[in-house]
């Protein structure tokens, strides 16, 4: 394969515009084996070079989109020196070197979490200026009240620099909820719950976006997406 421009390869591999790719090579999110570029017009062999963006491989080769039902006990990562991860879950058959999960659930989180190699779909359901809901049924060690409903809603000091975006609580019961939350800090939920007064001991992603877990689907086990449920996904 002949070479080509480092901006059009990103282009065609649906990371953004040329002039938003340029942006991200000014950033120095772009590598080519290994070494940061930031000129657009670097030429790359798309059949040998590897290209990363923000640490994660771009490819050229059709991209694919798998639900999996998450179960505890496995890390989000793509590798991990200790734990199983959620793409050792998929079958040697389906596992690609450029797969990887959009975001992360804590080990012992469960429930809905896309892998795909697809850098510039994950690229937008993460950015921050995008706030895509993602819901959530928790259980508690404590009492949900009114006022712990009302705190959600203001937003919460956690401890950062800045208090939570408001976030949306349904109880379900005195010690269950659903939890909307429009941002992906560290260990957030279990970490607004704390500041309430309340210890998280279950919590599963229920959706993210538009995307629903498939409640036919058992832990552990994945499928790809339908064309639906893609093309709804990329409208966020």
């Amino acid at each position: 394969m002949k070479s080509i421009r480092l901006d059009k390869f990103l282009a065609d591999s649906q990371l953004g515009t040329r002039s938003e790719v340029r942006q991200l090579l000014k950033k120095g999110l772009v590598s080519v084996n290994g070494e940061m570029v930031k000129k657009p017009e670097f030429k790359i062999d798309p059949a040998s070079d590897r290209v990363c963006f923000d640490g994660k491989e771009v490819s050229s080769q059709q991209e694919v989109y798998y639900m999996l039902n998450k179960p505890a006990g496995v890390v989000s990562a793509t590798r991990d020196n200790h734990d199983r991860t959620v793409l050792d879950l998929l079958p040697p058959g389906d596992r690609r070197p450029d797969l990887f999960p959009v975001g992360r659930l804590d080990k012992d989180t469960t429930g809905l979490l896309l892998i795909t190699n697809d850098g510039a779909l994950s690229h937008r359901l993460l950015s921050p200026r995008r706030h895509v809901d993602k819901t959530y049924f928790v259980r508690v060690n404590g009492r949900i009240r009114e006022e712990t409903v009302e705190a959600f809603r203001k937003g919460i000091d956690i401890g950062d620099e800045k208090i939570t975006l408001p976030a949306e609580l349904k109880p379900l019961g005195e010690d269950q909820a659903l939890v909307t939350i429009r941002e992906g800090r560290f260990h957030q939920i279990k970490r607004m719950f704390h500041a309430a007064g309340c210890e998280v001991t279950g919590l599963k992603r229920l959706t993210m976006g538009s995307l629903v877990l498939d409640e036919n689907l058992p832990e552990g086990s994945f499928r790809r997406l339908t064309e639906e449920e893609l093309f709804r996904l990329r409208q966020e």
